[in-house]
C-alpha cells in the first residue's frame, strides 16, 4: 500500500516530456526542410543509384572485353524499362564466358580488345606474353576462317614486329662476338 502513494507522488512530480529538442518555429522549419529533402532528393538519389546498378552488368562486360557487350547493354537498358527484371540475366550474361562464340569464331573477346591490343602494339607498350597470346588468339581465328581484314592487318603487324625482334635478337650476339673479336 505504500508504494501506491510513492508512485503517485513521483507521476504528478515528473515534468512533461518532449519530443524534440526544438520547439516553434525552429521545429518548423527544420520540418519543412527534411520534408523538401525526403520530397525531391531521396527519389533523385534512388534513381541514380538504381541506374548505376542497372548499368553494372554493362561495365563489367566492358572490363572483360565480352564479345556479346551490345546485346548486354540493350538488355540492361530493356531492364530499365521493365522495372529491373531483366536485369539479373544481363548480370549473369555479363559474367558467363561466350563458349559458343569461341567455337563460331576462334575467341572470347570482342573486337575492341583486339583494337585495344593494336593501340598498345603501335605504342610499344604491349608486353611479351600479351603479344603471343594476342597471336594465338589471330592465329586460331585465322584457322577458322573468322578473322576480319581489320584483324588479319593487326596479325600481319604483329608477325612483322616479331620477325624485327626475332632478328635484333639473333643480331646482338653476332654483334657481341665482333666486339669481342675487335678487342
Amino acid at each position: 500500500m505504500r508504494a501506491f502513494p510513492l508512485g503517485l507522488a513521483l507521476l504528478l512530480a515528473a515534468a512533461p516530456a518532449r519530443a524534440s529538442f526544438l520547439s516553434g518555429e525552429t521545429l518548423d522549419t527544420v520540418a519543412d526542410w527534411l520534408a523538401i529533402f525526403v520530397l525531391f532528393l531521396v527519389p533523385v538519389i534512388g534513381i541514380v543509384v538504381f541506374w548505376m546498378v542497372h548499368v553494372l552488368p554493362e561495365k563489367i562486360a566492358e572490363r572483360r572485353h565480352h564479345p556479346q557487350l551490345a546485346g548486354i547493354t540493350t538488355l540492361c537498358l530493356l531492364s530499365l524499362v521493365f522495372g529491373g527484371l531483366l536485369w539479373p540475366l544481363a548480370w549473369l550474361w555479363a559474367f558467363t564466358k561466350p563458349v559458343g562464340y569461341r567455337l563460331a569464331y576462334g575467341t572470347d573477346k570482342g573486337e575492341e580488345y583486339f583494337d585495344e591490343m593494336a593501340e598498345k602494339s603501335r605504342k610499344g607498350t604491349l608486353l611479351r606474353e600479351e603479344a603471343l597470346h594476342l597471336r594465338e588468339d589471330l592465329e586460331a581465328m585465322d584457322a577458322r576462317g573468322a578473322l576480319p581484314p581489320k584483324l588479319r592487318a593487326l596479325k600481319d603487324e604483329l608477325e612483322r614486329l616479331h620477325a624485327a625482334e626475332a632478328g635484333a635478337r639473333a643480331q646482338a650476339p653476332a654483334a657481341a662476338a665482333q666486339s669481342g673479336k675487335a678487342a
